[in-house]
């Protein structure tokens, strides 16, 4: 058994994570902002901000880490947030870290990236008929924090892999998470009247059921293998076919219409999206899962339209 430091451990999976490892008998150490209001029993719960260095060499000192888990970052920004925040937590709070774990003679880390760190492109998956594989590039894009984030992020990582081969590393590019709990700005698009869509684009989702991330998770901070791994369930969704399981109808918009809607609209301040957001509508990454499955040796137990299914009776819609 090992001793596994997860940071965000008070977090929507973090809570999971902690909870799966601790009771197949591993010493976990939880590291978060807060302590949760429902201690994990066994489980040792530090207040950490990964944005102070010192404070994430602490977390380390007299506890002989031998995985770390992590899971801090900033998935969907509250109000008062702001770009150099955001920034501070994913880019920086990951560098103080991985500087840790060299630091700690840490054997193996697992970080949790996201499909959005290929960014949303036209020629997404062009090789492999619009299907997003590990060995595509990584690109992000400037305007959305969080893609731009974790392509920083695994810049980083590759860096790390090429200096510090003796640390082990697993990268999981995580698709859209859906469970009983979840509600964010993607589940939000679903509970509309009628679903946006960007006109001739299929707009496909591939989804993934938040038991299968912890599994794939915990797999990845317990096994042997390492590598960068896509996170998804098997398929896609488009649009249609989520407007179809719904019983709802999707409206179809032009995309220079579109966006020249969303610039007039976020410049008199009556949306908070930009014109950016056609291309997020437009070119989500799908994920293939390929590699998870016969690598990594995670099947997850729901596809993408399992998941979405589950979801909508979660829901009640």
């Amino acid at each position: 058994m090992s001793t596994i430091l997860v940071t965000g451990g008070s977090g929507f999976l973090g809570t999971s994570v902690v909870r799966g490892l601790a009771g197949a008998g591993h010493r976990v150490l939880s590291a978060d902002l807060r302590t949760p209001a429902d201690p994990v029993p066994g489980v040792e719960h530090l207040v950490v901000d990964v944005t102070d260095p010192d404070a994430v060499k602490a977390a380390f000192a007299g506890h002989d880490v031998e995985v770390v888990v992590h899971l801090a970052s900033i998935v969907t920004p509250g109000k008062d947030s702001s770009r150099a925040l955001e920034h501070a937590v994913d880019v920086g709070g990951t560098r103080h870290v991985l500087d840790a774990c060299l630091a700690a003679g840490v054997r193996r880390v697992v970080v949790s990236s996201s499909g959005a760190a290929y960014g949303y492109h036209p020629d997404n998956g062009a090789a492999h008929g619009g299907w997003l594989t590990e060995d595509d590039p990584v690109r992000g894009n400037p305007e959305f924090a969080y893609s731009d984030h974790k392509r920083q992020v695994e810049e980083m990582l590759a860096e790390l892999r090429a200096s510090h081969p003796g640390l082990e590393q697993v990268v999981l590019r995580i698709g859209t998470i859906l469970g009983e709990r979840v509600d964010n700005q993607i589940t939000a698009l679903f509970e509309k009247k009628r679903l946006l869509k960007i006109r001739g684009s299929a707009s496909p989702f591939v989804f993934v059921w938040d038991t299968d991330v912890v599994g794939a998770i915990e797999l990845a901070a317990t096994g042997e293998v390492t590598g960068v791994f896509n996170v998804a369930g098997d398929g896609a969704m488009t649009i249609d076919e989520i407007a179809a399981a719904l019983g709802k109808r999707t409206l179809a918009i032009p995309e220079p219409v579109l966006r020249g809607v969303l610039a007039v609209g976020s410049r008199l301040g009556l949306t908070a999206y930009g014109p950016e957001q056609t291309v997020f509508l437009a070119h989500r990454p799908v994920l293939d899962n390929t590699r998870l499955k016969e690598v990594l040796g995670y099947r997850p137990r729901r596809t993408s339209a399992e998941a979405f299914e589950a979801w909508r009776v979660a829901k009640g819609l």
